[in-house]
């Protein structure tokens, strides 16, 4: 079995409106999260193998906190195409994995990471900023990770449920 750690980037600021969407940085409450949700990954037991991230700033951002509060050693690999993905691109990304990779963090964006959930597991979840959804996939290899592969959603941890 695989597990896939999908989380929606820690919020953003919109201070600076010179800035393209690409290029917003996390602001305070999400600079105050992102960290906080890595710790819980880890109280968890659920240190990624693996860490793959959108290339935007603000993914990028909660890429580094959560990988420096979950003790995280590996390279983060930062994706273009997971900023403005679609379902189908998260699944192909999904599906190139490493089969010796068993716990896998992807930080994207929504809406499009709430309608993964709901392709892999059937299950209709509300994502905020910095939210994490464990899903359990009944597969062996990533390969065979697709639309219908019918995952378990284990959980979803919003900041403002974590203690």
């Amino acid at each position: 079995m695989k597990a896939i750690l999908l989380m929606r980037h820690a919020k953003s600021s919109w201070k600076d409106a010179g800035l393209v969407d690409w290029e917003r940085p996390l602001n305070k409450r999400g600079r105050r999260d992102a960290p906080r949700m890595g710790e819980l990954l880890l109280d968890e037991d659920l240190v990624p193998q693996i860490i793959l991230s959108s290339s935007a700033v603000r993914a990028r951002q909660t890429a580094e906190a959560v990988a420096e509060a979950v003790g995280y050693d590996g390279d983060i690999n930062y994706l273009d195409e997971l900023y403005g993905a679609t379902v189908s691109q998260y699944v192909d990304v999904l599906s190139r994995l490493r089969d010796d990779v068993d716990v896998a963090l992807i930080i994207g964006h929504n809406p499009e990471l709430q309608y993964l959930v709901e392709v892999l597991t059937g299950e209709t979840e509300h994502l905020p900023t910095a939210a994490i959804a464990r899903i359990r996939m009944r597969v062996e290899r990533w390969a065979d990770v697709r639309h219908d592969s019918q995952g378990e959603l284990v959980t979803v941890w919003r900041p403002r449920e974590v203690p």
